[in-house]
């Protein structure tokens, strides 16, 4: 640290020394957030392998190591690496939420210590310390105001609240309050001087701070797991016992009735290979990676991949306002011109300025400052070089005197020098509406029409300027604003604009019956404006952080069930917001972009944190990022979410009544006294099958049409729900049916056992082709879903028809597979059995078993 020089009047304070700095550093640790414990990757890796799926899979491997198939079992050790892999980077993403934000809270501060002027650490600011408060730094730790210059914070990272806010000295008058609200002695932690100067004697730091106490908040909060992800785990156990215990029944059975253990133990090894549901958690896994690099493409950012077909289920949809529903950056929209009947408006959207609104905008440029940094001031200045000629923006002006906002006056006036025109001066003042009537005279009247005037525009959701000018020919300045003989001229009325794309964003959300609620810091008159403009449900009124504040737990979640707006909110006040709706059930999705967000973010179901303006504690924070700030990109996730669960489900029902006949063919030796038809490499032939097309070809499928029209499914509802459990039997069964009289008829017509299984075999593998047309769509016909192209499915139909074509015709395979080469009768009778359990799966789809189809499936 070092002397620099002073950039405000710090003359009369010496602040603390260097040894009492030392001692109450000493004393309350660093201005920084306290270091939690983080789970190293050795935990991390701890946890994955006591995952019950991870050890089925190691236990799967083990399976395939004993029988000798090295390759399968690398296969799936392979599997095993990568899930590791990815779990591992996904876990020690979400440890560095805490670090962002212990980085944000410690900036270099500029303090007052031992009455000379220093920079230091932001982690080294204690309690008394004497903070120097410059135009572009941001805040150090919570502080109370000494002196005060023009000064203005802008706290929307802790309020929501896009405009800065004007902070004022400690009078003694005004108790310590939250962020938030203008004409405040107080400053916060993170928050950044966007105007002005000042000093502030440090009040709080690190945890003890409003940011800190956010970040104790968001350390404290348990991210939830998915739905998908219990289900899954469910299903994987279930398949895993019934499969153990009809194993060992095989053994015991044909030990018993053949006494042929040995062949026993080849039978329920079959068995148990055919039913181990290691393809579950394989689809699963794919599903969620493929999912996460679409949704890249679209520029959504899957931070926690598993949260994808959430999305798709989410009930609710509440959005922050500033920077998501809006863009985080004020406009002008429209200017007022005072004339002897009345105001008379022009619109920034009807076109070129008029010349009697010249000196109305010229005005409010002269009384903002030249390098503007105030977001409102930026966008006068913006208009002005849009709009004014030139000759209009006085480049030769001098200013040479300001007049600053004060709690007695609203508004700020600058003196101007006109080299034109010896010791004449004009003076451009801006501010509140009712100030500048104040400094006008107006008469009751006129000052009825102006409040008004921007009344109306305020309701509209506007912020609203006043602006007037006065001349001034000697240097004998007055004290005070109030003794210029100002004319009013008009106002200026500006907005946060909506992002393009909300409003139909939104209509979309409520057609696919996804609740939208917006919960922002800002005014609820402002709330309840942008709300109207993006098309929001006003019906339920709007909930401000004052009532929330006295409701009970109970009767917040009576209020969530009819409000969408939700005004003035605290930080705290979001998630118990989030925390209610979930209370009741609902999915909830929550999207944010500021540090205030952050804990409500990791505590819904779906966090969506903006990329571009987001900070980076809020994208740590989320599942999800959008990567170009657009609000309708959510509707493409929501899109792409309901998506990932249709085809999820079509995935696992063809999973499950794929391994029916395999299964079905596996037992039918035993209980009729037949010859063995599968054994262990026949079943590993189906599986280099049934992988890739559970998981890369109906990954693959495109949307059903009508996806987006949809009630969102039932959180509760299980993945497998009994219908399509029923339909996914029914298929099998159906396939089990036809293979298995093809075999038993082949055997009565003394067809060699070798040839018999060749056929059966063969047979079985086409059905499998109609298994995978009956389930690319549960509300389209096999026919309708040829149209649909699926690059995926044509590659793996390709790979099958070759490899079952060399294990049927090459000499070294066919005994391996204990085969026989086929004539083209049996061929025939193979493509034929093939086709029939196609056309009867079909017809079952078409006449009967669309009862047993998810709710919202139809067949068109």
């Amino acid at each position: 640290m070092g002397p620099m020089s002073d950039p405000g009047n710090t003359s009369g304070f010496s602040g603390l020394t260097q040894t009492q700095a030392a001692q109450r550093l000493r004393e309350d640790g660093p201005n920084a957030l306290p270091q939690t414990q983080s789970r190293t990757w050795r935990h991390i890796a701890l946890e994955i392998v006591r995952e019950p799926m991870f050890e089925l899979l190691v236990a799967a491997a083990a399976v395939y190591l004993l029988l000798g198939d090295r390759g399968e079992a690398l296969m799936l050790l392979g599997f095993v690496l990568v899930i590791m892999s990815i779990t591992l980077v996904q876990e020690q993403r979400t440890e560095r939420v805490l670090e962002a934000l212990r980085e944000m809270t410690s900036p270099r501060a500029t303090v007052v210590r031992g009455g000379q002027t220093v920079t230091i650490l932001g982690s080294d600011v204690v309690c008394g310390d004497l903070l120097v408060l410059s135009e572009g730094e941001r805040v150090a730790a919570d502080a109370q105001v000494l002196q005060a210059h023009d000064l203005l914070t802008d706290e929307s990272l802790l309020t929501g609240e896009a405009i800065p806010v004007r902070k004022v000295a400690d009078t003694g008058e005004v108790p310590i309050v939250r962020p938030g609200g203008d004409g405040l002695p107080f400053v916060f932690a993170a928050t950044v001087v966007v105007g002005g100067q000042g000093l502030a004697r440090v009040m709080a730091t690190g945890p003890r701070s409003e940011i800190g106490r956010i970040g104790t908040t968001l350390n404290a909060v348990q991210t939830p797991p998915t739905p998908l992800h219990l289900e899954t785990r469910r299903l994987v156990r279930v398949f895993s016992i019934v499969g153990l215990l009809l194993s060992i029944s095989v053994i015991a059975l044909y030990g018993a009735l053949r006494h042929d253990w040995l062949g026993g133990v080849l039978a329920g090894i079959t068995l148990a290979m055919s039913m181990l549901p290691q393809e579950f958690l394989l689809i699963l896994t794919v599903f969620m990676t493929m999912g996460a690099w679409r949704m890249a493409h679209q520029h959504l950012l899957a931070r926690r991949s598993a949260t994808i077909e959430t999305l798709g289920s989410a009930t609710v949809l509440c959005t922050d306002k500033t920077g998501t529903l809006t863009q985080n950056h004020m406009t002008v929209v429209e200017l007022g011109l005072a004339t002897p009947d009345g105001m008379l408006c022009w619109k920034v959207e009807a076109g070129a300025l008029p010349d009697d609104f010249f000196e109305v905008l010229d005005t409010g440029i002269l009384a903002s400052e030249i390098d503007a940094i105030d977001p409102m001031e930026k966008a006068i200045h913006a208009l002005g070089y849009s709009h004014l000629p030139s000759q209009g923006r006085h480049p030769q002006w001098e200013l040479i005197r300001e007049y600053s906002l004060s709690n007695q006056m609203l508004a700020m006036s600058h003196v101007w020098e006109v080299p034109a025109e010896q010791e004449t001066h004009v003076v451009a003042v801006k501010g509140a509406p009712e100030a500048i009537a104040d400094l006008c005279h107006l008469d009751a009247a006129q000052r009825s029409r102006l409040l008004d005037t921007a009344q109306d525009m305020a309701q509209r959701g506007l912020r609203v300027l006043g602006v007037a000018r006065a001349r001034f020919e000697t240097h004998a300045w007055p004290q005070q604003q109030h003794d210029f003989d100002f004319a009013f001229l008009g106002l200026i009325a500006l907005t946060d604009p909506l992002r393009p794309g909300v409003t139909q964003a939104i209509g979309e959300c409520r057609t696919a019956g996804i609740a939208v609620a917006m919960v922002t810091g800002d005014f609820a008159t402002t709330a309840q404006a942008v709300a109207a403009q993006a098309g929001l449900d006003p019906s339920g009124g709007v909930l401000t952080g004052a009532e929330i504040a006295t409701l009970s737990d109970a009767a917040l979640q009576e209020r969530v069930q009819q409000t969408t707006v939700f005004a003035r909110v605290l930080p705290e006040q979001k998630l118990r917001i989030v925390n209610a709706l979930k209370g009741r059930g609902e999915v909830v999705a929550m999207t944010g972009d500021g540090v205030n967000d952050a804990p409500s973010l990791k505590a819904a179901h779906i966090g969506i944190a903006m990329g571009l303006r987001g900070t980076h504690v809020a994208r740590e924070a989320s599942a999800l990022v959008l990567l170009d700030d657009d609000f309708s990109s959510i509707v493409r996730a929501i899109r792409l979410g309901r998506r990932i669960y249709d085809n999820l489900r079509k995935a696992m029902a063809f999973v499950l009544a794929v391994h029916v006949p395999i299964a079905g063919l596996s037992l039918l030796p035993l209980l009729f006294g037949l010859p063995v038809i599968f054994m262990p490499v026949h079943i590993a032939f189906l599986e280099l099958v049934i992988d890739p097309v559970g998981s890369f070809v109906f990954e693959a499928e495109k949307e059903e049409r009508d996806i987006m029209e949809r009630p969102p499914r039932d959180p509760q509802a299980p993945l497998f729900s009994n219908s399509l459990m029923g339909w996914s039997l029914a298929q099998g069964g159906a396939i089990l049916v036809c293979t298995g009289l093809l075999f038993v008829t082949l055997l009565g017509q003394s067809i060699p056992e070798s040839q018999a299984r060749a056929t059966t075999f063969a047979a079985l593998v086409l059905a499998n082709f109609g298994l995978i047309a009956v389930n690319r769509s549960f509300g389209a016909s096999s026919l309708r879903t040829l149209l649909r192209p699926n690059p995926a499915l044509v590659r793996v139909l390709l790979a099958t028809i070759a490899l079952l074509a060399a294990a049927l015709c090459i000499p070294v395979l066919r005994a391996l597979f204990h085969f026989e080469a086929l004539s083209l009768a049996l061929l025939g009778m193979a493509l034929a059995v093939g086709l029939c359990s196609t056309l009867l799966l079909e017809t079952l789809k078409r006449l009967g078993y669309s009862t047993l189809l998810p709710q919202g499936w139809r067949i068109t």
